[in-house]
């Protein structure tokens, strides 16, 4: 499709400029313009997506093009501007794939006219040839798009929440479940929204929504493999948490129809209000757990921590899934909005729930500019997290702005003719690293040999006869266009220069000499690229990885410790989760582009994963431990409390000898993870050895001291407190304990990756 859009258009389109308009330069604008919109850009998705799409690049490109055009005629004015929007148009793409995608496509637009001959007087000709191609070729692109494939990242999400759906409900019946299916899930879930170097979403609540609940999914499938995988008693279970797991399994069903927008999926899941019943219910039982109540207590004090963080990861997932399947009351989306894009929380429930009802009022009236976080509007809330040198889209725009900036003043400095190859070829062979750029390097020139040879043997058999030119042009433009993605990069490259040769000498009959220019300027662009990709961050989004990771622990265990103290109200205001997020974020960006590279990887991709789940682990569970205080837990004695209802006898267990183990431990973990950062971070003096994790607490039954508080059922007696300071279970406590737990239990698989991980930061980047 792409190549039968691109032979149909551009030979068309450049024939009406040359032969009936009689304008060279709008005919060197629609034959490369067409080449940018009809193959470099290919945007997938919908047809009223790649519509928007193309409109936005051609918006875009006319910016540059006219910024390209007014600064080509000053060499050192040239190159200079050319490195701030290099940037720009490079740092957009952490936006999302629309802007990513179009990446290339953009700086075409631009590099084009800033590094080829002609001034001011030619702008008007430029841009007609520009927006003439932009529209036949979106035309050509809604007319000649295969059917797209569908959504593969809502698909992979789909399938795992119906395994966790799955082993939930084998769960509650008692047996252990296979976790094989719903391990394999994630995993392809895991692939399908790391396989770019992107994020697969955009800044769209819709987008936003649809990796929260990827990560919400990822969260469940992690909270159902620590809870069955063999360490507790399925068996022991009590009916009412057998039934909470039903019901999550239920709602679990739910998000699974509704990202893959069954017609049967609801508006509204029925089973949330029954999955807050279901929790109520199960809260009561631990009141009946004592300290005499042996291991059967210590495992079913176990299973229903378990059980609540899954029906908690199930209204989480059911939140974002009906805001990504576009049925989300405004209330939900305002709230979302706050945590993807970092807008601080309110100090307290009360504040923090009227904060929200202006927020709704404001972007529903938009009468309040600041609260308009849609779009391009929510943008600075994602991208200044970015704007780090530990953000792999930072070095990587930076790294690639002075290449192109470099690549322009060499090719205003050299004079040589159709100077714009120079710069063009810079672009197409740089990578995040010097060896991949190297590499390119070399298969860009091999290619471009490749095509000389064919072309100027193409020229021996058909001389410059304009009549034979057109004949052989469309064909050169179908070779051109269906080489890319379908052919290696070097046959890509000698199918452009067949095409050049071709073009040119359609425009002013030079014979082979046109390809020999082409060979000498694409040398001259990827040598200037190489150059830079050994001066400039030599060993790419592989140096950042471990930066990354050190931020996310480091972060991650600040989080823990603040999210500890509010859930045991040793804290008054709520953690503060902003880093963690951007660190998170500047991780998953830079292991997609570590993934992405080209050449063998010498980190581990199986450690790598072992470091970066940590890091995800950790971040949830104080998300997990935030949120259980911030929902307004019920107690046992409430049917239906108001979310924002505080916790019945919440400051009954401050500073007890129950709440100071668990600051304890949750130090301990930290004081590890803290450890393991300035491991895996930048390389010390002192020589990497492996760490040693706390040990896990054994189960127990935490007890609040003090008696109960008042309001106890008629008829049963508060218990007052033993001599140990053991009093009633609190579900706080138990909820802290096994967050905990599951962390000092996976806490050592990180020991030895981090190792590995320091090892290979030490060695130089060529090996």
């Amino acid at each position: 499709m792409r190549a039968a859009r691109a032979t149909v258009v551009i030979p068309g389109l450049f024939a009406i400029a040359s032969k009936i308009i009689v304008d060279q330069q709008m005919a060197l604008f629609i034959s490369f313009g067409g080449f940018t919109t009809l193959v470099v850009a290919d945007f997938g998705s919908s047809r009223l997506d790649k519509l928007r799409a193309h409109a936005e690049l051609a918006v875009v490109g006319s910016v540059g093009l006219v910024i390209g055009t007014l600064v080509s005629g000053t060499p050192w004015l040239a190159a200079v501007v050319t490195i701030p929007v290099a940037f720009t148009i490079f740092f957009a793409g952490v936006l999302g794939p629309v802007p990513a995608t179009g990446t290339t496509a953009a700086l075409f637009a631009y590099l084009l006219p800033v590094a080829s001959q002609g001034g001011v007087s030619t702008l008007g000709s430029r841009l007609e040839g520009w927006w003439l191609v932009s529209a036949a070729g979106t035309l050509a692109v809604l007319l000649l798009s295969p059917r797209s494939p569908g959504d593969q990242l809502r698909a992979a999400a789909s399938a795992l929440a119906g395994e966790i759906a799955r082993c939930l409900r084998t769960a509650s019946g008692g047996e252990i479940p296979d976790l094989a299916a719903m391990t394999s899930a994630t995993r392809r879930l895991q692939a399908a929204f790391t396989s770019a170097p992107f994020r697969p979403t955009g800044l769209a609540a819709r987008d936003q929504a649809l990796g929260s609940t990827v990560q919400m999914l990822q969260q469940g499938a992690t909270e159902v493999a620590d809870a069955f995988d063999g360490h507790i008693d399925v068996a022991q279970a009590i009916p009412q948490e057998r039934q909470l797991l039903v019901i999550a399994a239920s709602v679990f069903d739910d998000v699974a129809r509704l990202l893959t927008g069954a017609r049967d999926a609801p508006d509204t899941p029925a089973f949330l209000d029954e999955l807050e019943r279901g929790r109520t219910a199960a809260l009561g039982r631990l009141r009946e757990l004592s300290e005499g109540s042996g291991q059967a207590g210590r495992m079913a004090a176990a299973y229903a921590a378990h059980a609540q963080t899954v029906a908690v990861v199930a209204r989480s997932a059911a939140d974002t899934g009906l805001i990504a399947a576009r049925r989300a009351d405004p209330v939900t989306i305002a709230v979302a909005r706050r945590h993807w894009f970092g807008i601080p929380r309110a100090s307290s429930p009360a504040a923090e729930r009227s904060g929200l009802v202006r927020l709704t009022d404001a972007l529903l009236a938009r009468t309040d500019p600041s609260a308009r976080l849609s779009g391009v509007a929510g943008a600075p809330g994602f991208v200044v997290p970015q704007a780090s040198v530990r953000s792999v889209w930072f070095a990587n725009s930076l790294r690639g702005a002075l290449a192109l900036a470099i690549a322009v003043g060499v090719a205003d400095v050299s004079k040589v003719g159709h100077a714009f190859w120079i710069v063009l070829g810079a672009l197409s062979v740089l990578r995040t690293n010097a060896s991949g750029t190297g590499a390119t390097a070399l298969r860009a020139l091999g290619g471009a040999a490749i095509g000389f040879v064919l072309g100027a043997a193409l020229l021996l058999a058909i001389g410059t006869s304009q009549t034979a030119l057109w004949v052989a042009f469309p064909v050169a433009v179908l070779l051109a266009a269906y080489a890319p993605d379908t052919a290696p990069f070097a046959i890509g490259q000698a199918a452009f220069t067949i095409m050049s040769v071709v073009l040119f000498n359609l425009t002013a009959p030079v014979g082979w000499r046109i390809g020999l220019l082409r060979v000498e300027d694409v040398a001259l662009g990827c040598a200037v690229s190489l150059a830079v990709g050994v001066i400039f961050w030599p060993r790419g989004a592989s140096a950042l990885v471990g930066d990354d990771l050190a931020d996310a622990f480091r972060t991650g265990a600040r989080y823990l410790t603040q999210a500890v103290d509010w859930a045991l109200s040793e804290r008054a205001t709520p953690p503060e989760a902003t880093q963690a997020l951007a660190a998170g974020q500047r991780l998953e960006d830079a292991v997609r582009g570590f993934l992405t590279e080209r050449g063998a990887k010498r980190a581990s991709k199986d450690d790598l994963w072992t470091l970066v789940t940590e890091t995800q682990r950790l971040r949830l569970a104080a998300h997990t431990l935030t949120g259980l205080r911030e929902a307004g837990t019920p107690d046992s004695r409430a049917a239906s409390p108001p979310p924002s209802r505080p916790l019945a006898g919440a400051q009954a267990y401050t500073g007890t000898p129950a709440s100071a183990r668990l600051q304890a431990l949750a130090a301990e973990l930290a004081g590890y993870f803290d450890r393991i950062a300035d491991e895996v971070g930048h390389p010390g003096r002192a020589a990497p050895r492996l760490l040693s994790p706390p040990e896990p607490a054994g189960p127990a039954v935490p007890r609040q001291a003090g008696p109960e508080p008042a309001g106890a059922p008629p008829g049963e007696q508060a218990r007052a407190p033993g001599a140990d300071g053991s009093g009633w279970p609190h579900p706080h406590l138990l909820w802290v304990q096994e967050q905990l737990r599951q962390l000092a239990r996976s806490a050592p698989a990180i020991s030895e990756p981090a190792l590995h991980m320091a090892q290979i930061r030490r060695d130089p980047w060529w090996r």
